[in-house]
């Protein structure tokens, strides 16, 4: 996967957007392997002015209705964006809510909670340790200075007021030296490995009543590494994932936890342990019911941490035996929230389609047999929404009345939009309620896009198709395909040219280009993301190839001209399929796997590989052997360019550069950039262009966009 967060050493809006796993760089790379320094041709000035061009319109990085529905707060603007507030019947009364002591002022802040009671926002600045620690803060949003309620010392994230606003809870690595999780650069490698510094997420608490700034109760224990939480209802405890030390490796042998908040935590559900489809696989998005009586989760094959998709799935808070409410249903749900003690509301992928449905349900909740219904979708949009905290989270009023996000498509910028349950079903933007304007009247700078469906063996798979700008069918264009991360994951339309490799930047440079959601994506459900297991690169090619097959067959696209990319386990799938066909002229690989077998023993997240692979590589390593790039090298003619970050936790730069090494003693043109000081996310926006500059000369020297 390839997921893109904001951080200083840590950000203060982390957002993924679809995400691949993996492990640890053990030791430096060779001298002589070529540096991101290195200065490519003079089209390099004439790309990056077409990249700056695509780059138009403001980002909300967050919003966040007030339960009481009359005030929406959101972010405007990335990293260190604004907050600001307006009544929701008029955003253009905002103003801006800020730890700042001064008007000129600028702080980095952002992650915004409004107390319950809708008098009062927290959220994190660090406007007392300018460019250093963040720390929490709450605003009356009465003209007051806002106060500040912490003095910490690390990394935080995610916070949320208890039911009865006394308290915030977040996410808390005391003396964190780096982000949590995998994404992030990886410190160098030094003492003993896996025992020494080992940095551990927990649940902080800090009281909003509070007469100075104090550190925070730590309140989950010492020894668990804590992912996700929800308040109890009585604001008495929590429910939370968590599992044993390191983070980064664990997620995906992660326990639901119950505890009160001067208790012991007790685990209500491993899923290492329970019979049935969730055994051994993943459980994300845990929320408690209004009663107390029980947990909704998603559970399902997850391959990265943020990247959620699966069933939607209930236990009691007494443990026992979960019960599967979405069994079947061919559609990826991301994010769940209780409406009373009956109803979910529950935000989903369907195909392409990014929709919110609500869940009625009868009976005994947590017994089988219980009916559930399904409401018809309140909206389905061809794109992406969110409000910028979890995968497809939405913000609500607190009757659920209102749901609040924002969303683009390939076609329309980013703006805020709001959608009302029992409203006529849209099935774009156009039906629902458009918030806000802060980006009209800016128009793409690339091809139009279409949503395609093909069929490959029993499966109707679906993806996008970029269109070269300005296309003329007369005319016969090059392809690329570009291949997400994941696998557990899937491409939405999506407004802006983003970073690293941008499929709107190759339509905006005279590129088509295809992006497919094959077998192991989300959208399908269940049974359609686990169809890559013990599989990697055979079915999912089949669907790609399947899918150039049925572009080529409808547009004017070169046969000649097609090539690969992706980044993660798109940079494995293009590792593998120039093994497996001569069809690709170019390749890039972004932070790719060629060996898998090699790759077990350098990455220090192994635990995602074993419901994938079936076993361990020490218990079935040809199950692994036949999934490798490495080992059909020489069946390689396609020229390929490899990028990798030097600290990469994911897909580790060994992986590249054992690539590399091969191709180059099979006389295959190939290169293999380094770039310093980056993880599995790129953050420096230099490496993210001067990867984009590079792929589009790769390209460009072996299918150039015009003949």
């Amino acid at each position: 996967m390839f997921a893109t967060f904001h951080s200083r050493l840590f950000g203060t809006s982390r957002q993924t957007s679809s995400v691949l796993l993996l492990g640890m760089c053990i030791g430096s790379l060779p001298a002589h392997t070529q540096s991101a320094s290195t200065s490519p041709d003079s089209n390099r000035a004439d790309i990056e002015a077409v990249l700056r061009g695509l780059n138009r319109g403001r980002m909300i990085s967050q919003v966040a209705v007030s339960p009481d529905g009359k005030r929406l707060a959101w972010i405007e603007g990335g990293r260190g964006g604004e907050i600001l507030v307006a009544p929701l019947d008029d955003l253009k009364k905002s103003a801006r809510v800020t730890a700042a002591a001064k008007p000129d002022q600028h702080c980095r802040e952002g992650q915004l909670a409004w107390e319950p009671d809708s008098q009062a926002l927290a959220f994190f600045s660090d406007c007392a340790n300018p460019d250093d620690q963040d720390d929490l803060y709450l605003s009356r949003l009465d003209g007051s200075p806002a106060r500040r309620l912490t003095e910490l010392k690390g990394y935080e994230n995610a916070p949320a007021f208890s039911p009865d606003g006394t308290r915030v809870a977040f996410l808390y690595v005391e003396g964190a030296t780096r982000p949590a999780g995998a994404l992030a650069a990886m410190k160098p490698p030094a003492g003993v490995i896996g025992e020494d510094g080992v940095e551990i997420q927990r649940v902080a608490v800090a009281a909003v009543h509070a007469a100075a700034p104090a550190a925070p109760t730590l309140v989950t224990p010492a020894n668990l590494h804590v992912y996700e939480f929800d308040w109890a209802p009585d604001s008495q405890g929590l429910a939370y994932i968590a599992a044993d030390p390191p983070g980064e490796n664990n997620w995906w042998v992660a326990k639901l936890y119950t505890q009160p908040l001067n208790g012991a935590a007790r685990a209500i559900l491993a899923p290492a342990d329970v019979d049935g489809p969730l055994h051994g696989l993943q459980i994300a998005v845990p929320r408690w019911s209004p009663d107390g009586k029980a947990i909704a989760f998603i559970g399902g094959l997850m391959s990265d941490q943020g990247s959620t998709g699966g069933d939607v799935w209930i236990v009691s808070t007494g443990g026992g035996q979960p019960r599967d409410l979405t069994q079947g249903r061919p559609t990826s749900p991301a994010w769940i929230e209780w409406d009373g003690n009956d109803y979910l509301f529950v935000s989903e992928l369907a195909g392409g389609n990014a929709q919110l449905i609500r869940y009625r349900l009868q009976g005994d909740r947590v017994s089988p047999g219980s009916a559930v219904t399904f409401g018809s979708p309140i909206f389905s949009i061809p794109g992406s929404v969110g409000d910028g905290r979890l995968r497809l989270s939405l913000s609500s009023t607190a009757d659920h009345s209102l749901f609040v996000f924002s969303a683009s498509t390939f076609e329309h910028p980013m703006e805020i939009y709001g959608a009302r349950p029992g409203m006529v079903m849209t099935s774009g933007l156009e039906g629902l309620l458009q918030l806000s304007h802060i980006n009209e009247s800016i128009e793409p700078g690339w091809g139009k896009a279409v949503s395609l469906s093909w069929k490959s063996d029993a499966f109707r798979v679906q993806g996008w198709l970029m269109l070269p700008k300005d296309y003329d069918p007369a005319k016969k264009y090059p392809m690329i395909v570009e291949v997400h991360g994941g696998p557990a994951a899937a491409v939405m339309a999506r407004w802006g040219a983003g970073g690293g490799l941008s499929p709107a930047a190759f339509s905006a440079l005279g590129y088509f280009v295809l992006q497919p959601n094959p077998r192991g994506s989300f959208g399908q459900g269940e049974a359609f993301t686990e169809a890559n297991r013990k599989d990697f690169g055979y079915g999912d090619l089949r669907d790609i190839l399947a899918g150039v097959d049925a572009v080529v067959a409808k547009y004017a696209v070169d046969p000649n001209r097609v090539g690969i990319t992706g980044w993660s386990y798109g940079g494995f799938m293009t590792m593998f399929a120039v093994t497996q066909t001569q069809r690709f002229k170019a390749a890039v690989a972004g932070a790719g796997l060629s060996d898998w077998q090699s790759y077990y023993g350098e990455n220090s997240i192994d635990q995602w590989m074993i419901p994938y692979f079936g076993a361990s590589v020490y218990d079935d390593p040809a199950v692994y052997a036949k999934s490798s790039a490495i080992n059909f090298i020489r069946q390689v003619h396609t020229p390929t360019l490899a990028v990798v970050g030097d600290r990469d936790g994911e897909c580790p730069a060994p992986q590249s550069y054992e690539f590399w090494h091969a191709l180059r003693a099979e006389h295959v043109p190939t290169q293999l950039v380094v770039y310093p000081n980056e993880g599995h996310g790129f953050v420096d926006p230099a490496h993210r262009r001067d990867v984009m500059v590079r792929a589009v000369e790769w390209f460009a020297k072996y299918m150039p966009p015009s003949e």
